[in-house]
């Protein structure tokens, strides 16, 4: 489902994927789920000087070892049911300091139900 609600930071999510869940394993033959924590978009924005804007959000942990990695872009990010972000981009995988980030879906949903209805 789609909503233009922002969840808090903090709240965890469910991120799908299919690299490996950990740091230097092999990709296994099934999806991987993590539940990981939103960050603060304060915690984001220092991870990534400069480079988080309002359309972003970090997920995960800043210890690192669990995190999406290359491959996995365009996968869900999900809270109680809700789409809530897409797996985009970060610097390495499981990178201590250095979450991953996604796109904020909640900013996107009124031009995701207007590109549908209009196709």
């Amino acid at each position: 489902m789609l909503d233009n609600t922002e969840i808090l930071f903090f709240n965890l999510v469910s991120i799908t994927f299919a690299s490996s869940l950990f740091l230097k394993v092999n990709n296994p033959d099934l999806l991987q789920c993590l539940n990981a924590p939103i960050l603060s978009q304060s915690a984001c924005q220092s991870a990534y000087p400069g480079q988080i804007t309002s359309n972003m959000i970090c997920v995960g942990y800043l210890e690192g070892g669990k995190d999406s990695c290359q491959g996995d872009s365009g996968g869900p990010v999900v809270c109680n049911g809700q789409l809530q972000g897409i797996v985009s981009w970060g610097y390495g995988c499981a990178q201590k300091n250095l979450p991953g980030v996604y796109t904020k879906v909640c900013n996107y949903v009124t031009w995701i139900k207007n590109t549908i209805a209009a196709n």
